[in-house]
């Protein structure tokens, strides 16, 4: 699967319009409508913001994966100074 057919999926998945995915990522309609639609390449950036928008990781955006797996959570560690 093309990665810009899994950014419309899951945006629909999520039930959320372009507009409102636009207006939560602060960004350009067309850009994301381009996007979207395969006609621009999204930067790697982007692809960062929207797995962390839709909690699942870069290669399941990318098409690498069918398993859109949450993102692993970054474990602090508890040091003593």
């Amino acid at each position: 699967m093309a990665y810009y057919q899994r950014i419309r999926d899951l945006r629909e998945d999520h039930d959320l319009t372009q507009n409102q995915v636009v207006e939560i990522l602060q960004m350009h309609k067309t850009t994301y409508t381009n996007y979207e639609q395969g006609k621009r390449e999204p930067p790697f950036e982007f692809m960062i913001r929207l797995a962390l928008f839709y909690d699942v990781t870069i290669d399941y955006l990318a098409g690498l994966t069918n398993v859109p797996r949450p993102l692993e959570k970054k474990k602090t560690r508890n040091r003593q100074c």
